[in-house]
């Protein structure tokens, strides 16, 4: 008999579907989240401020995502028109402690995060005494345990809620198939609360996929992917020295294991947008020997959301498309307009990569590595791609 066919059950992420995702940046009052803000958006939105709660309703911008690809590709191309890629971000007013019990401004503070799709969690490691700290002295620890309990606790409210409305609706009983699936969903729920409750992150656990359908729903602070960004005065920036570094990277270690860390120094990143010219910036990093970490925070922010790009390319216009790793070529054509994922018939592709091996697409096409793909081509990061559709149907 020939051997079983091995199904793979495919991994659903936690989080939104989709390309748009947003990331707020989350952390204590008077951590540098403003004027981070301003210098990752290069606007003059957020109010940097020495209080509390200077910010108090989410600012929102777009950041242009840095890809020497798209550059390499508008060069060849030289098109009338570049659209690169974008990632939105907000800024969020400063947590407390006791928001999770509406403290500060607490309540609605955790109705932003849940609204966004991951976080960049700022960490305060520069002493500056005319810029107050709301816990009176600078120690990342403490404010590290206080942001992942303050969530954590907002969770448990909400999964409390969840568990309390499933409770009702199996204690009808029967054997239906819904109430099967209620029934499923409460187990989950009760081990989403027991994972809380010892102190453990929703993103940490290992689920699957009905387990995804399940906790999506509830949009979890602690589902949302982390990267965590601490601040250091310039100089030790520069130096790459803080005595707090290895006690951070312990903590994430023991809490938060695999999530990414990125020193950075938002007084030197806020500099640097005081230059007339990015050569200008460029001469002021190479001459202080550093460079900014704007663009490690952009791309690492994108790998955390488990987002590539696609690319359109011509002398009209080159363009990179945002979508989630592991889509297919037809939803990946629905990026494009909706109406080419309904007529989908096909799509033409090569690499980036072989682009920049073989020169130029002659010399892609002269090698026979152009492909033709149909509805299940999953596209790859890098991908550039020609949609064949039908017409709409009006």
């Amino acid at each position: 008999m020939p051997p079983k066919k091995q199904v793979v059950e495919e991994k659903i992420l936690l989080g939104r579907p989709g390309n748009n995702l947003k990331s707020g940046i989350v952390g204590l009052a008077n951590v540098g989240k403003s004027t981070l803000f301003q210098a990752i958006t290069k606007c003059s939105l957020g109010n940097p401020a020495n209080f509390p709660y200077a910010t108090i309703d989410p600012e929102e911008a777009r950041v242009v995502v840095p890809d020497e690809r798209f550059d390499w590709l508008c060069e060849q191309y030289k098109p009338k028109s570049q659209v690169p890629a974008n990632l939105t971000v907000y800024d969020i007013a400063g947590l407390t402690r006791g928001a999770s019990t509406g403290a500060g401004l607490g309540n609605a503070f955790l109705s932003h995060i849940r609204a966004v799709d991951a976080i960049f969690q700022v960490v305060r490691c520069f002493d500056d005494a005319e810029i107050i700290h709301v816990e009176g002295d600078v120690d990342p620890i403490r404010d590290l345990d206080i942001i992942s309990e303050e969530l954590r606790l907002k969770d448990i409210e909400f999964v409390e809620k969840a568990h309390e409305n499933l409770v009702k609706q199996t204690r009808r009983g029967g054997q239906s198939l819904e109430m099967k699936k209620l029934k499923e969903e409460q187990a989950t729920v009760e081990k989403i609360l027991e994972m809380l409750k010892d102190g453990k992150d929703v993103r940490k656990g290992d689920w699957g996929p009905k387990e995804v359908e399940v906790i999506n729903p509830l949009f979890l602070l602690s589902a949302k992917p982390v990267v965590y960004l601490v601040n250091l005065s310039e100089k030790d920036y520069i130096r790459q020295k803080n005595k707090h570094l290895p006690k951070i990277a312990q903590w994430v270690k023991e809490h938060a294991t695999g999530d990414p860390i990125i020193p950075i120094s938002v007084s030197f990143e806020e500099r640097l947008t005081r230059f007339e010219t990015e050569k200008e910036a460029a001469e002021e990093c190479e001459k202080v020997g550093t460079k900014s970490a704007l663009p490690k925070v952009v791309t690492t922010m994108r790998k955390s959301l488990n987002l590539g790009s696609f690319f359109t390319t011509g002398t009209d216009e080159v363009r990179q498309w945002t979508l989630r790793n592991g889509t297919k070529a037809p939803q990946a054509a629905g990026v494009i307009h909706g109406d080419f994922e309904k007529t989908f018939i096909q799509v033409v592709v090569y690499n980036y990569a072989t682009l920049r091996e073989e020169g130029d697409e002659a010399g892609v096409k002269a090698k026979g590595k152009v492909m033709t793909k149909g509805k299940d081509y999953v596209v790859q990061d890098g991908d550039i791609i020609l949609v064949k559709a039908g017409a709409a149907k009006s």
